[in-house]
């Protein structure tokens, strides 16, 4: 039975084709189970986990999003919800009080035993961008002066078999980090060999109050699964695993989409944002967006004068801001990207503004000549009688696609330069801005040129 089927069924109230899916079927992860949940309604979503025996609720719990995890907990008896919750790995645990505020996680943390309770507590006094608010406090570690035999030994009676297990770690005995192993060394090397012996020496952490796009950066880097998490004085506190890396990378990414297109970043996945909350955050560069177009009313009407004595320039207004919108788009995208994967930094100002006045000139003489051409062919061709004058309107157009190009290219990558440089999300700088802040510098390079060359002809 597939998908669709299955969400059919749930939403008449039958929950026996998902309990068979769930319990008859080995081979069925829990994130599928969630799945299934998240394609139908948030009250039959809500009957369909509670209809999950008891073990499989637990597991299910942590792959649910968090709208459907907070129903889950203030619908359950206090027992049970108490029991998912202290079930949960740390990662997960953290996860979901992290997304929790004020009364409803004072509430929800009462629900807590007083060891999962105070290490929830402690990690919510970090900050919210930080590295601790991901870690896994459940990983294995060892000591290096017992040989590889008696380590797994120690291994099987004291740790349990989950994601962290991976890596094994080596600390002293005051708790501080000395290096990491994998598994597979335990298994490839002699039993009888010390622990010591198959160090490598090179072990790469993170530190608790790192931040997340750090953690994403350094997993990419050292194209590790599992990251040893420390405070100041090199005490291993938790492991950062790279699942929630992945989640973390997810939703940066989502984000600046989001941004870069002109939308505020939604706090929940489209289908389940409200259609009031989805207007909020639309409404906001919208009406930015319209309030700088505005400034585009204002300067055609500043050429006014120029417009009425020669009608023809009206013809290519859409023609050159859509090319200086297009081309600071461009290059917007390309220097947030870059940005973003660390391939540019601020100090690489000059650089790229180099780089992008050759682009916008020679790009702008592409389109420059093809305007140009175009002009010609239509004029010579008959299709349309641009006047006697139609060089110099060509002429015209040539240059102000040139120097309209330019000034995009450079305007859409400058724009995400500063606003790094002032700590602001390069990403905020959408096309929809680039497009609009061009579309009105524009029109005033295009007239200024108009005026220029067709002075005392058709001007």
């Amino acid at each position: 039975m597939n998908l669709k089927e299955i969400s059919k069924k749930l939403i008449k109230g039958d929950f026996s084709s998902l309990l068979g899916f769930a319990n008859g079927n080995k081979n069925v992860h829990p994130s599928e189970v969630a799945k299934m949940l998240y394609s139908v309604p948030a009250d039959t979503a809500l009957k369909a986990f509670q209809s999950l025996p008891a073990n499989t609720q637990g597991k299910v719990f942590s792959y649910v999003d968090i709208l459907l995890q907070k129903d889950i907990v203030k619908h359950s008896t206090k027992q049970k919800a108490s029991h998912i919750l202290n079930e949960l790995s740390s990662d997960d645990r953290i996860a979901f009080y992290s997304s929790v505020k004020g009364v409803e996680r004072s509430s929800f943390l009462e629900l807590l035993n007083e060891k999962n309770k105070d290490a929830v507590h402690d990690i919510l006094g970090y900050p919210d961008n930080s590295v601790a608010r991901l870690i896994n406090t459940e990983f294995a570690t060892i000591d290096r002066e017992i040989t590889i035999a008696e380590a797994i030994e120690h291994l099987r009676k004291n740790h349990k078999d989950n994601e962290t297990a991976n890596v094994i770690y080596v600390v002293d005995k005051d708790g501080k980090l000395i290096d990491d192993i994998p598994v597979r060394r335990f298994i490839l090397n002699d039993p009888s060999k010390k622990v010591a012996d198959i160090l490598d020496g090179y072990c790469v952490s993170l530190k608790m109050t790192e931040t997340k796009e750090a953690a994403v950066a350094k997993f990419m880097e050292y194209d590790r699964v599992v990251l040893p998490v420390t405070n100041t004085d090199n005490v291993l506190l938790g492991v950062l695993t790279v699942d929630d890396v992945l989640d973390v990378a997810e939703q940066k990414y989502t984000k600046e989409i989001q941004n870069f297109g002109g939308v505020e970043g939604l706090d929940y996945p489209y289908v389940k944002t409200s259609f009031f909350a989805l207007i909020k955050k639309r409404a906001t560069w919208l009406i930015i967006l319209f309030v700088g177009e505005m400034f585009t009313a204002t300067a055609m009407g500043y050429f006014d004068a120029e417009i009425s004595k020669a009608v023809v320039l009206a013809l290519f207004v859409p023609l050159i801001i859509s090319s200086g919108g297009n081309s600071g788009s461009q290059a917007a995208t390309l220097i947030i990207r870059a940005m973003s994967l660390k391939e540019l930094t601020i100090k690489d100002w000059w650089f790229v503004m180099r780089r992008e006045i050759l682009s916008g000139l020679t790009l702008g003489f592409i389109l420059g000549t093809i305007g140009f051409i175009r002009i010609a062919v239509w004029q010579n061709l008959h299709l349309y009688n641009y006047g006697e004058h139609w060089a110099l309107l060509a002429t015209t157009i040539f240059l102000s696609l040139i120097g309209i190009v330019m000034w995009g290219t450079l305007s859409g990558s400058m724009i995400p330069i500063v606003l790094k440089k002032f700590n602001i999300d390069p990403a905020t700088s959408s096309a929809p801005l680039v497009a609009t802040l061009v579309d009105v510098t524009g029109l005033v390079i295009y007239f200024s040129i108009a005026a220029i060359i067709l002075k005392g002809t058709i001007l």
